[in-house]
């Protein structure tokens, strides 16, 4: 089993950059896939990025694609989402979830087994 627990978010503005956490108990972090969804406002909870468990392979979002970098560091238990040139649309609480498997780095719901309780990202002037 896996906990998450996610940081890093806030307000900040358009143009900005943030760096959000997602800190993981439990011996399974470093093998299994991390990922990364985001959930607005009556909209639904949708993909950001995906990380393969040693790293070596990463998913992004289209939206996410030059702006956004998944990064996890296992000995510390820990995954990351750096952001960059933020701007309102990216307004969304944020989780972080652990995948079913080592390998599967779906934008899939179904495909993650454990979620945090997501942090606030708000990008306004």
């Amino acid at each position: 089993q896996v906990q998450l627990v996610e940081s890093g978010g806030g307000l900040v503005q358009p143009g900005g950059s943030l760096r959000l956490s997602c800190a993981a108990s439990g011996r399974t972090f470093s093998t299994v896939a991390m990922g990364w969804f985001r959930q607005a406002p009556g909209k639904e909870r949708e993909f950001v990025a995906a990380i393969s468990w040693g790293g070596g392979n990463t998913n992004y979002a289209d939206f996410a694609k030059g702006r956004f970098t998944i990064s996890r560091d296992n000995p510390k238990n820990t995954l990351y989402l750096e952001m960059s040139s933020l701007n309102p649309e990216d307004t969304a609480v944020y989780y972080c979830a652990a995948g079913r498997t080592n390998w599967r780095i779906t934008g899939l719901l179904g495909d993650y087994a454990y979620w945090g309780q997501g942090t606030q990202v708000t990008v306004s002037s």
